[in-house]
């Protein structure tokens, strides 16, 4: 199974709180590339756009994690992300150098009180 890229598109990612981004553009792009599952709230709204590239099995054979990228709000970007995946993304191939400018540390899981 192939990389899969998850694109938040909730409460601010691909909303119109994120002005001059084409959200449909930018998931359609990725779409095209690789699997993507579109997610609700991934709770870290101040990095709007945020995408999380997940490892393929041989991915976490090798004990990749998953990638979280934030402030994704340019074509460019995009089309990097979509490159990496589609060559195999986290644990097969290596990240871009460009796309360490957009990782960002996930939201720790929430535990009940």
């Amino acid at each position: 199974m192939p990389c899969r890229v998850v694109v938040c598109r909730d409460c601010c990612c691909g909303s119109l709180k994120v002005i001059g981004v084409d959200h449909a553009a930018q998931t359609a792009r990725l779409r095209a590339q690789v699997p993507v599952r579109v997610s609700a709230c991934l709770d870290v709204c101040e990095q709007a756009n945020v995408i999380v590239v997940q490892p393929s099995a041989a991915g976490r054979a090798a004990g990749a994690r998953p990638v979280w990228l934030g402030l994704v709000n340019d074509p460019d970007a995009t089309e990097d992300i979509a490159a990496w995946a589609r060559a195999g993304g986290p644990g097969v191939a290596p990240r871009p150098d460009i796309l360490d400018l957009y990782a960002i540390t996930p939201p720790r899981r929430r535990t009940a009180s």
